[in-house]
């Protein structure tokens, strides 16, 4: 009977033994696995982290005026457009010249920002003219729709100058589809005007609208075309969820 219960013994501890070990390979396998999965989470997380560090350190070498200060949020987007614009090869391959306008701001505002991202400035904080049916001082409608009278939201893609009816005039390509790629059947392009001017904005309590077109200051409307000519990235932003959550460029 001694002999039976050692033996009853000996195949307990030589089955215990091996439920251990293949317990114990299991789990280590699901540990190697969850660490693998913890480190792709922790890559993404940290390359994340360094695009987002990255953005807000360009925009916070950017001198702004003190009472003229684009939102971040703002420029992250605007930012992120023209890097996906530039990844797929709308751009030209050296533009560093973005450029945004702010219609959530009222018109009386200098709502226009052209920045030279090589040397982190800012080279014109202008106003800028929405269309006539967008809106009164605020921007309100938007349209892609010939005749609208109303201004298209989005990234654009600026084209070459030419003189037109409104004096020395640049193109624009609407990259965004369903909300502004009809820009150059419509004639949207970029101007001067003596209705968008302070004097202007002080007699009528707004500056003046065009016909969709993002109007400039007749004095400014030369330097500014000149410098963000040539497959430069222009962004219109308004915050329609809509847009911004359809928008191919806002992709991550």
């Amino acid at each position: 009977m001694k002999r039976f219960y050692s033996l009853l013994g000996v195949i307990y501890l030589v089955s215990t033994s091996f439920y251990t070990s293949s317990d114990s390979k299991n789990l280590s396998k699901e540990n190697k696995t969850v660490s693998r999965v913890e480190t792709v989470i922790k890559e993404k997380s940290i390359s994340l982290e360094n695009e987002v560090s990255s953005t807000e350190k360009l925009y916070n070498s950017i001198p702004f005026a003190s009472d003229q200060i684009l939102n971040f949020s703002i420029f992250a987007k605007a930012l992120l457009g023209f890097e996906n614009l530039k990844k797929a090869g709308k751009l030209s391959e050296d533009a560093h010249i973005l450029t945004v306008c702010d219609f959530s701001l009222s018109s009386n505002k200098k709502r226009m920002w052209v920045f030279d991202l090589k040397d982190k400035k800012v080279l014109f904080n202008s106003l800028v003219a929405h269309g006539k049916n967008t809106g009164d001082e605020f921007a309100e409608n938007f349209s892609n729709t010939e005749s609208s009278l109303q201004s298209s939201l989005g990234f654009y893609v600026t084209d070459v100058t030419y003189n037109g009816d409104n004096g020395y005039s640049l193109k624009l390509l609407g990259m965004d589809k369903g909300y502004n790629d009809a820009a150059l059947q419509r004639a949207v392009v970029m101007h001067g005007a003596d209705y968008v001017s302070e004097e202007f904005a002080a007699t009528h309590k707004r500056i003046g609208r065009s016909w969709g077109c993002p109007a400039v200051p007749r004095a400014l409307a030369e330097p500014i075309i000149n410098t963000i000519k040539g497959r430069n990235c222009l962004f219109i932003y308004y915050p329609d969820s809509k847009y911004l959550t359809s928008s191919q460029w806002l992709k991550v």
